[in-house]
């Protein structure tokens, strides 16, 4: 019984306490550790091309690890962060930040969680406009239907009376 909690224990652990891994391998790792920072800083703003969702630093396919070394590279050789920036975007387009800018070939990009949210709304007020005006028309009387509730009325007018 113990043996059953010790393992289920342990896997509880192991599947939610374990800290994330980043792909960054040891062999990448520079030896300055404030040029390493740096490097992490960069590499946490640019996309994995074939991940796509990820960044180089959390990707563990090949072609982010190239693009890990290459940051690295480009800081040893003295480029400072912004200039590493630019060669990649220059290098890769707009597609390669994981937070483009705003700029004509990227406004689309960007405003279209907005417009999906009033899209959304609108759709969500017509459906809205449509039952209030459905139940309105339900509850019209027709005027055979209005001329029957009149002599319905009448005739239990005469009996009260």
């Amino acid at each position: 019984m113990k043996a059953h909690v010790f393992r289920a224990a342990l896997l509880a652990f192991c599947l939610g306490g374990a800290p994330s891994a980043q792909a960054v391998q040891p062999d990448e790792i520079l030896a300055d550790a404030a040029m390493e920072a740096r490097a992490r800083a960069i590499s946490a703003e640019l996309r994995c091309m074939v991940c796509q969702n990820q960044s180089i630093d959390d990707s563990d396919a090949g072609l982010a690890r190239d693009l890990r070394l290459l940051v690295r590279a480009r800081l040893k050789a003295g480029d400072s962060d912004a200039a590493v920036f630019d060669y990649l975007h220059a290098r890769y387009g707009d597609f390669i930040l994981l937070r483009p800018p705003f700029n004509t070939g990227t406004a689309l990009l960007w405003a279209l969680p907005a417009l999906a949210l009033l899209a959304g709304g609108i759709a969500i007020a017509r459906g809205a406009l449509r039952r209030r005006g459905a139940e309105l028309a339900d509850a019209a009387l027709s005027e055979a239907e209005a001329a029957q509730l009149r002599d319905a009325l009448a005739t239990d007018d005469m009996a009260k009376h």
